[in-house]
This record gives C-alpha cells, sequence and structure tokens, in this order.
C-alpha cells in the first residue's frame, strides 16, 4: 500500500533518559533501531534527522511559563514538583528540556513529512509521550509530542484530523488538549481507568460533538477481545470522520510481558492492529499517517520486535513474523543488556477475533465495553449504536 515511508531518527533521541532503574529506559528504542536496520527494514524507508522543537512551536500546546521551568530544571538538575518533575514517574536530570524537545521535534518533523508530501508516512518511534499536560509532567512525559505534531497540523490548515492511540494507558494528555476542537477525533482504547493509570478514559469523556473516543477495556482481554473491541469502534468512526491525516500512537506495553498493564496481547495481536491501522490510513486518510512509538516496559523482548513491525508495516513491506531475529541483533542485545533476546518476530499467536457484526452478548466483559463507548459516541457521529 505504501508509495514511500521515512523514519525520523537522530542518536540523540535516546538522551531522554530518567535514569537507572526507571521503566521508560531508552535502551528499548536503541534496540528497536539495530533490529530494523539488521533485519534489513530500514533499507525500505528514508532514514531523516530532525531538530529540537523551538519555543514557540512548544506553545503550541504547552504553557510558555511551563517551558520555562522546564529549561530551569534541565540547567540544574533541581525538581520543580508543581511542574511534576523529580517525582517517581518524572525524576528531574540535567538535559531534560533538550531531549524532550528532541523528541518533540521529531514527531513535528513526522507531520511536516506528511503534510508536505516529502513521504506518505513517518514515524517517530521515540515518541508518543501522550500524557504531557499544558503546564506539567505527567506519566514519564514532559512534552506532548503527539499534541504538538496535531497543533502544528491544525495551523497548517488542516481541517480533520484523527489521532488513535493504542497504548494499554489511556491518552489524557491529547485528550485534554483537544477535548472541545471538533476538527480533532482522538480515539484510545486502553486498560480500564478503574483499575491502572491515569485513571481518565471512561466512555462518557465524549468531548466536543463526540470529539473524544473512550473504550475502557478490562485487565486480561488478549487478542480476541482487544482486536474485537478495535474492529466494532475504530473503523466505523474513521469512515465516518474522514480525516485528513491519520496520527496514530503504538505503544506495547498492552502486551502480556509488560509489567506495568494487564491486558495480555501478543506481538501478533499488536501487529494485526498496525496492519489495520494502515488500511485505514490509505481507505480514510488517503494514505496520509504519522506515527509515533509510546509505551513499552518489556525493553529486550517486546519494544524492539512491535515497533520493527510497525516501521515494516509503514514501509509496506511488513516482517514475515517467523523470520528469526538477526544473530548480530542478539549478539547485541546480550552485549548491552545481558538478557536473552528473542529468537523469532512472532509470539507464535493466530490473533483471531470474532466480529461484533455477529452479535454481542450482554454478559461478556468486552462487549459490555464495546457497547458502552458505541452507546456513548456512536449518535453523535450520526452512527446506528447497536452491531
Amino acid at each position: 500500500m505504501s508509495r514511500s515511508a521515512r523514519v525520523i531518527w537522530d542518536d540523540e533521541l535516546i538522551s531522554y533518559d530518567f535514569g537507572p532503574g526507571h521503566p521508560l529506559a531508552p535502551v528499548r528504542v536503541e534496540l528497536t533501531m539495530a533490529l530494523a536496520r539488521e533485519l534489513g527494514v530500514l533499507d525500505k524507508v528514508e532514514v531523516a534527522g530532525c531538530a529540537p522543537a523551538t519555543d514557540a512551536e512548544l506553545a503550541m500546546v504547552h504553557d510558555p511559563g511551563y517551558v520555562e521551568v522546564v529549561k530551569r530544571v534541565s540547567a540544574s538538575g533541581r525538581p520543580d514538583l508543581g511542574a511534576g518533575l523529580g517525582t517517581v514517574d518524572n525524576p528531574a536530570f540535567k538535559g531534560v528540556h533538550e531531549a524532550s524537545a528532541l523528541i518533540a521535534g521529531a514527531s513535528l518533523a513526522a507531520a511536516r513529512t506528511v503534510w508536505e508530501g516529502a513521504a506518505e508516512h513517518a514515524v517517530n518511534v521515540a515518541g508518543g509521550l501522550h500524557h504531557a499536560m499544558s503546564a506539567t509532567a505527567s506519566g514519564f512525559c514532559v512534552y506532548n509530542d503527539p499534541a504538538l505534531a496535531i497543533a502544528w497540523l491544525l495551523e497548517q490548515g488542516a481541517g480533520r484530523i484523527a489521532y488513535v492511540d493504542v497504548d494499554v494507558h489511556h491518552g489524557d494528555g491529547v485528550q485534554a488538549a483537544f477535548y472541545d476542537d471538533p476538527r480533532v477525533l482522538t480515539i484510545s482504547l486502553h486498560e480500564s481507568p478503574r483499575t491502572l493509570f491515569p485513571g481518565t478514559g471512561f466512555p462518557q469523556e465524549t468531548g466536543a460533538e463526540g470529539s473524544a473516543v473512550n473504550v475502557a477495556l478490562p485487565a486480561g482481554c488478549g487478542d480476541a477481545g482487544w482486536l474485537r473491541a478495535f474492529h466494532a469502534v475504530v473503523p466505523p468512526l474513521l469512515r465516518e470522520f474522514a480525516p485528513e491525516i491519520l496520527v496514530t500512537q503504538h505503544g506495547c506495553d498492552s502486551h502480556a510481558l509488560d509489567p506495568l498493564a494487564n491486558l495480555m496481547l501478543s506481538l501478533d495481536g499488536q501487529r494485526s492492529a498496525y496492519a489495520a491501522l494502515h488500511r485505514l490510513a490509505h481507505e480514510t486518510a488517503g494514505g496520509r499517517w504519522v506515527a509515533t512509538g509510546g509505551g513499552g516496559y518489556e525493553l529486550v523482548r517486546v519494544v524492539p520486535r512491535a515497533w520493527t513491525h510497525l516501521i515494516a508495516e509503514l514501509a509496506g513491506h511488513p516482517v514475515d513474523p517467523g523470520a528469526p531475529t538477526p544473530p548480530e541483533w542478539r549478539r547485541f542485545v546480550r552485549e548491552r543488556t545481558g538478557e536473552t533476546p528473542p529468537l523469532t518476530m512472532t509470539d507464535g499467536r493466530d490473533a483471531e477475533f470474532s466480529d461484533i457484526s455477529g452479535g454481542y452478548d450482554p454478559a461478556d466483559p468486552i462487549d459490555r465495553a464495546i457497547m458502552a463507548t458505541r452507546q456513548a459516541v456512536f449518535p453523535l457521529h450520526g452512527l446506528d449504536p447497536m452491531p
């Protein structure tokens, strides 16, 4: 499907580092790029650099006073708890502004690439920091790069942008940035806020004219339940909304091995979602697709494989899930982390699901979650909530 794809990358992107023991370890992105390189995936795309977001660009989403606070923390390394920096989730560190602004700049470069037609698809795997709010850091996120990409696209004249977030956590910062803006449709599929941070993302949070869509899934839903929910909600809304550009966040912390969450997907289920979003980008947005990484805290066995599949999907050359991981990459993993690397690009799952069009079961928690979302938001888009 793809005509061209661009990966935004700079080696300095791994400087976004909250220190030893923090779950968001930059080695996960380093291992992703190494795996994509060794598998030949990067040979199928253009790899381009980026510049840090400017203060004016950051001000599209963030309060200028907050940016100044981040800069002060960046210079001194001293916490500022009022800005959310110096907490367990968001430790203060010298250089935090520069590292965060570069990630934001990479997602802006991806948005610019697609808007200007330099490539049909673009991805920043180091991005996806969707919890940052206008004036505070939150949930490992300092600057909200997906929201900045969307805001920049709106400033260029985009009239309709759809954002789909498949991270296990609710995309609260992006939703907050555009909650009252009918030009932006935000869709988040996440573990129920009753059991997981940030405690938001209930179906009743519908924004302006149904601009916010939340699918709150029960813990343990697995591939079949998650994919059933995705296909029951996302395609109908994207088809009706008809965005000019699709922006997606691909946190892979929905995986069964992730230490911070409980949705229990496989790599194969995640790969199926990437392929579905690729198809929907072409069907509903003229092929214009901006993608980011996101959460993901199983640093060796999950994140590198998941996002290598994502890059390959954007390139239009999916990796055979049965392909072995390259021996050189396995050696690098052992040297870099001391851990045992995965041997293949699959978890060995079929990732099958049954479509809700065949009927729903009101006793099933997955179907109850689906119907809660459809009943809350489908009528606002002129859609029938019933399957």
